[in-house]
């Protein structure tokens, strides 16, 4: 069982208490209605599906039920670190340099 590490309530959780919401700092189009057909299912599908470290949205449902987001690493499953909503990617490439897996 995974856990996981709540940056709102500051508790190390079950991984059941919480949803995966996609990736994370993924910006909305300024002005949907100017996308074409193709365009716009680039924005809804097209992610990056890295093999190693990937910043993600998560929401802990049975807990306090505010979104955060998490760098994991693609393989290993594991959790690098926990961020709250609104502060800053951490620096990915830093990261895999440093051997977070």
């Amino acid at each position: 069982m995974l856990l996981i590490s709540c940056p709102w309530c500051g508790v190390e959780r079950p991984e059941i208490e919480f949803r995966y919401g996609g990736e994370a700092h993924i910006d909305r189009p300024a002005q949907p209605a100017d996308l074409d057909d193709q365009q716009w299912a680039e924005f809804l599908y097209m992610r990056s599906n890295p093999k190693g470290l990937l910043a993600e949205r998560w929401r802990h449902v049975h807990g306090c039920g505010r979104f955060f987001n998490a760098v994991r690493h693609t393989v290993s499953d594991r959790f690098v670190c926990v961020y709250k909503t609104g502060e800053k990617c951490p620096d990915l490439e830093a990261l895999a340099r440093e051997g977070a897996q």
